[in-house]
């Protein structure tokens, strides 16, 4: 028999205080779901995902102040299940458009996403139980979010100033993204390139607060890496490419034509339909002449650049992301072993009727690894259904289960030293993908139809488990600051993980059909780019079409072995720089209208440390500052994400992408410019402001 000992920390009381309470549940659940759908449209959107943890713990806090009674483990309890459901978005997005894009699926289905989604999640809750132990309790790993988070919940007082810092950022957000998105007065990028010589100069950036805000969560460090990895692709790698190439020109398609090389530009002439009005026919023709008075003409500098990067020199990134996977599991080899070893030990101490203390007491190892026995079956006849052969299905289902634990486990690592927003969870994926995409190759032979889909499937449920491992451990840890109680928490992260599966399917549909995915198109001219997605899609069809660029690939691999090597020698000279290749491969991955802005979010945290040691503030109030920049940030993001799936309910109703547009043409980049400024300026005034720094 199991005994429970209280063990609360100094300053509270000593009776056991309620965790799971009906208010945390609903509470857990709203934000789960709301959080989710907003990490949702920022991971298509820029290709990335943060952490909701402090947001969540500060919007509950407010919350929760409306009633008469509430804790600190209440308030735990409800972040802990909103920020397993926002991880669960990153899981969703990084890889289920991919099946769409290729069409496999038309559209998605909320049975089979519902299914993919929480069976992952669940999965990465489970394998991260044995694990904390020893990457927590035993293990000298920061899990800088979950520090945090548990600030401020011990700050408890902060939190009055901080739901109004989230409600400011998120109304600033919402409004400029409106103005971009809704009203159509600016463009969402500033570009220009020029041709010099054969080869291509490029510079541009996206005017959006949510990525100055996500360079500003992640800081200068990891800022520059991916920054860095951007010059080493659009300053580099590109001008390259193109010098090395004849300049393309615009060609009349041929209707006979199919196979088009991807550096050949093509206008089409449409056909006029018997149901035109005259007004329809006119336009067309305008349209036609327009297109026809390209042929001949030189492909424009921009057009050839994101080709260029699109085609061929994106998969420079992938090479490093697997490579740097690879690693990471190299690497992490001892931990992953002693943290299994960790979680028996507590098993047999509890068999043996040790009391255990409360805030020691995790799942029991006996469910966990009955859960874990049962999710397979499922999981085996969703692979079943997609290939329709035992002996394919069987296989996969085994990789899935070995690999969702070795990469949760390499997550729940590199969240405790880099962060859940920098945990390199596309890495993995795409490392589990090519893996199982040779594997199936040899199964199905090259030409499958079913083998990219199921290999995409395979990463999905590796990627949602992933995801959810990083996030839980940094939940975990904030419990074990607070003296929270371990298994309580790991049912509210089942909670959250399935209350944001259940609404995966709606939103993704909405966002499909608002803005399409992938590049740009005439008919979705703010398409969101979902780069993982897109990447993910690009490996799977490759292995099997036999068309990959593996040379691009190859050197992106050289790259991940010199920023491994740069990391290790960082690490020998003791640097507070480090070098995760991930971060760098990210970047070259991304377009660089992405990696600029987040680049100069780096450089504004950076600025306002000259600031703090300049004006000698003091450590605390230095802390009290950065909080609340952090919330402005994440306020910043939230607004501008749910504005972004809002926007997209008139235009699906009305299958009109400019339905509340002003003007008939943007004005350009220019107020957006002017505008971002002002947002920058106010960010910066709020980590400077001392007055609002008191401890």
């Amino acid at each position: 028999m199991v005994t429970f000992t209280a063990n609360l920390s100094k300053g509270y009381s000593m009776k056991q205080l309620p965790e799971i309470t009906l208010k945390a549940i609903i509470l857990g659940i709203v934000l789960a779901m709301l959080l989710g759908a907003a990490n949702a449209y920022l991971g298509l959107f820029a290709g990335m995902t943060v952490s909701a943890s402090i947001p969540a713990a500060v919007i509950s806090m407010a919350i929760l102040r409306l009633f008469r009674e509430h804790n600190i483990l209440e308030n735990n309890i409800v972040q802990t299940a909103a920020s397993a459901g926002e991880s669960l978005a990153a899981g969703a997005i990084f890889t289920l458009p991919a099946l769409v894009m290729m069409g496999y699926w038309l559209e998605f289905d909320y049975f089979w996403v519902t299914v993919i989604m929480g069976l992952g999640g669940l999965i990465g809750v489970l394998f991260t139980i044995p694990l904390r132990r020893s990457l927590i309790v035993e293990s000298k790993l920061m899990f800088p979010e979950g520090v945090a988070t548990a600030e401020v919940l011990k700050a408890g007082e902060s939190g009055g100033r901080g739901i109004i810092y989230i409600a400011m950022a998120g109304i600033a957000g919402a409004l400029f993204k409106f103005g971009e998105l809704g009203l159509g007065i600016w463009t969402a990028t500033v570009q220009s390139a020029a041709r010099i010589g054969g080869s291509i100069a490029y510079i541009g950036s996206n005017l959006s607060p949510a990525l100055i805000s996500v360079g500003y969560i992640v800081r200068l460090n990891i800022a520059v890496l991916i920054f860095l990895g951007g010059a080493i692709n659009w300053f580099v790698a590109i001008p390259i490419v193109a010098g090395g190439m004849e300049w393309p020109v615009y060609e009349q398609a041929d209707p006979q034509v199919t196979d088009i090389p991807w550096n050949v530009f093509t206008v089409d002439v449409a056909q006029a339909t018997p149901d035109m009005t005259p007004e329809q026919l006119a336009a067309l023709e305008a349209d036609n002449q327009a297109a026809l008075e390209q042929v001949g003409e030189s492909v424009p500098a921009v057009t050839w650049a994101n080709t260029i990067w699109s085609n061929r020199t994106r998969y420079i990134g992938v090479g490093a992301m697997v490579v740097g996977g690879l690693w990471a599991l190299l690497s992490l080899g001892g931990s992953i072993i002693a943290g299994v070893r960790a979680g028996l030990r507590q098993f047999r101490g509890d068999a043996a009727g040790a009391a255990v203390d409360r805030t020691e007491m995790d799942t029991p190892m006996p469910f966990v690894l009955t859960a874990l026995a049962v999710s397979v079956i499922p999981i085996f006849l969703i692979y079943q259904a997609v290939v329709g052969i035992l002996y394919v299905s069987l296989p996969m289902a085994v990789v899935m289960l070995i690999a969702g634990f070795l990469f949760s486990a390499v997550a729940a690592y590199m969240a405790g030293l880099v962060g859940s927003s920098n945990n390199p969870i596309s890495g993995v994926t795409i490392a589990t993908i090519l893996f199982s995409s040779l594997l199936l190759l040899g199964l199905l032979g090259s030409g499958s139809e079913v083998g990219p889909p199921a290999a995409i499937l395979i990463g999905a449920v590796v990627c949602a488990a992933a995801a959810i491992a990083g996030d839980n451990m940094q939940d975990l840890k904030a419990g074990f600051i607070v003296k929270a109680t371990p298994w309580k928490q790991q049912v509210m992260q089942g909670l959250g993980t399935l209350s944001a599966a259940f609404v995966m399917a709606p939103i993704l549909t909405l966002l499909l059909k608002a803005y399409g995915f992938g590049p740009a198109t005439p008919e979705f001219p703010n398409s969101l780019q979902a780069p993982q997605a897109t990447l993910m899609q690009s490996v799977a069809e490759g292995v099997f079409g036999g068309n990959l660029p593996w040379d691009f690939i190859f050197v992106g691999g050289l790259v991940g072995v010199a920023v491994i090597s740069l990391d290790q020698y960082l690490k020998s000279r003791k640097s507070k720089w480090k070098a995760p290749v991930l971060a760098v491969a990210v970047g070259i991955y991304l377009p660089l209208t992405l990696s600029v802005p987040i680049f100069l979010g780096g450089l504004i945290s950076q600025v306002a440390e000259w600031y703090y040691r300049k004006k000698g503030v003091a450590e605390n109030r230095a802390d009290i500052l950065r909080q609340h920049g952090l919330l402005f940030a994440s306020g910043l993001i939230t607004g501008e994400a749910l504005i972004g799936i809002f926007m997209a309910i008139p235009i699906v109703a009305t299958g009109n992408a400019t339905v509340l547009a002003v003007l008939s043409q943007p004005l350009g980049g220019w107020p957006g410019l002017i505008l971002l400024g002002i947002v920058i300026a106010w960010l910066y005034r709020v980590i400077t402001n001392t007055r609002h720094a008191e401890a």
